[in-house]
C-alpha cells in the first residue's frame, strides 16, 4: 500500500514535466479564412507573418472530408510543407518580403466530392 502514493506522485511529476514540452500553437496568421466549398471554386486568403516565424493552418471545416492537399505553385521566399489536411509555411528571416503560393484541395463537402483552389498571399508583419 505504501508504494501506491509513491508511484502516483512519480506519474504526476512525469506528467507535469511533459507539459512543459507540449507543442505550441502558431499565432493566428490568417485572420479571416473565407471558406472554400470544394465545388471547383477558387478562394484567396491573406497571411500576415513575422520574418523567421511559421504558420500552421488546418484546411478542414467541420462538415468536410479532405482527401488530398497538393501544391500547385510553391512560395518563392519561404518554405511550404503540406501536413495532413493543412500546411505549414515558414517565412524567411534574412530577406522578409511578400510571397504567395497556391494549393489544390480535394475532398467531400457534405458528401459531394470536388476540389478547391486556395491562393495564399503572404505579407510580412
Amino acid at each position: 500500500m505504501r508504494t501506491r502514493p509513491v508511484l502516483l506522485s512519480g506519474v504526476v511529476l512525469a506528467a507535469s514535466a511533459m507539459s512543459g514540452l507540449a507543442a505550441q500553437a502558431s499565432p493566428i496568421c490568417i485572420k479571416e479564412r473565407t471558406p472554400f466549398a470544394l465545388s471547383h471554386d477558387t478562394v484567396k486568403w491573406t497571411m500576415s507573418i513575422a520574418p523567421g516565424a511559421e504558420c500552421i493552418q488546418g484546411l478542414r471545416w467541420s462538415y468536410m472530408q479532405i482527401f488530398k492537399v497538393s501544391v500547385v505553385s510553391g512560395p518563392s521566399r519561404g518554405q511550404l510543407a503540406v501536413v495532413g489536411s493543412g500546411f505549414r509555411y515558414s517565412a524567411e528571416a534574412e530577406a522578409p518580403g511578400s510571397d504567395k503560393f497556391t494549393l489544390l484541395i480535394s475532398g467531400k463537402n457534405r458528401q459531394v466530392a470536388g476540389t478547391s483552389t486556395l491562393e495564399v498571399e503572404v505579407n510580412p508583419q
